[in-house]
């Protein structure tokens, strides 16, 4: 899913320094010419053979930005001020140019309507931006907003999915006239001719301050074609997922383990520590929750509750191993009597940050020690959940390697969770799950020696039943 490393020039590095915040001199600042704002939105089909392009509108609104954002910084000529897709040049690379302005523009604004949320190709862009922002929050433990939603047709609240709806944003700033027709209903009715300059000037405003005063860095590109929709399937609002931590604490830590990498619940453990500054399950959480699920993170040690695979499941879940938590007696034998039971709707991910020198020293005892503990998820399902169970090596690699993870999990619990058939009695034909979380995603998968991608593996989990 992520292509190889941007070379960025040294202007780029620069203003990326101290988390990311523009801390530059006016010559940098001048030579940053990365674009202001990503222009995300849905293309509009013809109606009838020969009619006029329904997007035009669209692009009037880009041209409108881009002049306002020209006026409010100190963009040098030919400089882009924003982008949007009409930018690629014929011949151009378009898959491989979206990425690369996505892993580089300042602000990301996307345009709502019925036909953005239902489009597959809008939640890949929503979710490749969103990674910068969460990696930007994992790196210095400070949130990058930078995600500026404009309203071309106004969408009802309870039709909003996840990610969207978690936006703090007040749209009423932009005028109340926006609110209630948007930005489409400004531009084609000339009685608003006013209220639509007043809202894009503002809109142009807000994005200005966004890309100043949070200053996202760049990021690596994200080949978007085979990432998954922050909108999950189209319709549904945010599924449950659960996020469950085997670690130890830093009071009851093996004798001689570093503390650093360790809190006051197990919860707190941030095995990729420097390169994070925050606990990686509430890094976990952010990813799942772009990914249109909502997350409830809880302790192995405290939460897991009697084991009884014989009731159907309510959720899938993702298990995070410390191997370092199997030291302890006492949770390495409720590690295997977990092992033991048949939940292939949970996945097991095992950070191994391969720069934390006392855990390569010990690699070879503490993995045979994991193979020994739980055999069966170290070789349960796809080739996706048995590279996440072998040990995921860096920060970007398990934000590579966690939206196959997940969708492993979800594809487990449909076909485990309860079915309830339709009252009344009469013979009707086998129910089935439908839903939110019958989406079907991407099946490419990561494999932590190389950060490639490899070919889909097929599910074994029925083998073992």
């Amino acid at each position: 899913m992520i292509n190889s490393l941007v070379s960025f020039p040294p202007w780029i590095r620069a203003i990326t320094q101290d988390g990311g915040r523009v801390h530059a001199s006016p010559q940098q600042r001048a030579a940053d010419h990365r674009p202001y704002f990503f222009l995300s939105y849905a293309h509009t089909p013809r109606y009838g053979a020969g009619g006029p392009d329904p997007d035009m509108w669209v692009e009037r609104l880009f041209r409108d930005l881009c002049g306002h954002v020209m006026a409010m910084t100190d963009l040098p000529a030919g400089s882009p001020a924003g982008f949007m897709d009409r930018e690629i040049r014929s011949g151009e690379g378009w898959s491989e140019r979206l990425a690369e302005v996505l892993a580089t523009c300042r602000v990301f604004v996307p345009l709502f309507s019925p036909r953005y949320f239902a489009s597959e190709m809008c939640g890949k862009e929503w979710y490749a931006f969103a990674q910068r922002a969460i990696y930007h929050h994992a790196k210095h433990n400070r949130p990058a907003e930078a995600i500026v939603p404009a309203l071309w047709v106004p969408v009802p609240p309870e039709q909003l999915p996840g990610p969207a709806e978690r936006l703090q944003f007040n749209h009423r700033a932009f005028g109340d006239r926006y609110v209630t027709d948007g930005l489409y209903g400004l531009i084609k009715l000339r009685i608003f001719a006013e209220e639509y300059e007043r809202a894009v000037y503002e809109l142009a405003k807000r994005i200005v301050s966004v890309a100043d005063n949070v200053g996202i860095g760049p990021g690596r590109p994200v080949d978007y074609r085979q990432a998954p929709s922050a909108f999950g399937a189209p319709g549904g609002g945010p599924r449950p997922i659960q996020v469950t931590v085997a670690a130890p604490t830093r009071h009851d830590l093996p004798e001689g383990r570093h503390p650093e990498y360790y809190g006051d619940m197990p919860q707190d453990w941030n095995p990729y520590h420097p390169e994070s500054a925050r606990p990686l399950a509430y890094v976990a959480e952010d990813l799942v929750r772009s990914l249109n699920y909502q997350a409830t993170v809880s302790s192995f040690d405290h939460d897991s509750g009697p084991l009884d695979a014989k009731q159907p499941p309510t959720r899938p879940e993702i298990l995070l191993v410390d191997r370092w938590a199997l030291q302890d007696e006492e949770r390495r034998g409720r590690l295997a009597a977990f092992d033991a039971e048949h939940r292939p709707w949970v996945s097991v991910v095992v950070p191994w940050n391969r720069m934390d020198h006392q855990s390569r020293a010990v690699e070879g005892a503490l993995s045979e020690t994991l193979e020994q503990t739980m055999p069966v998820k170290m070789g349960q399902g796809r080739a996706a959940s048995r590279a996440a169970a072998r040990g995921v090596p860096s920060m970007e690699a398990f934000g590579q390697i966690l939206p196959q993870v997940v969708e492993a999990a979800a594809q487990q619990y449909l076909r485990h969770a309860a079915v309830y058939p339709p009252a009344g009695g009469r013979h009707t034909e086998r129910p089935r799950l439908r839903g939110p979380m019958a989406a079907e995603y991407s099946t490419t998968y990561f494999t932590p020696e190389t950060h490639e991608i490899a070919p889909d593996a097929e599910d074994l989990d029925d083998s073992q039943s």
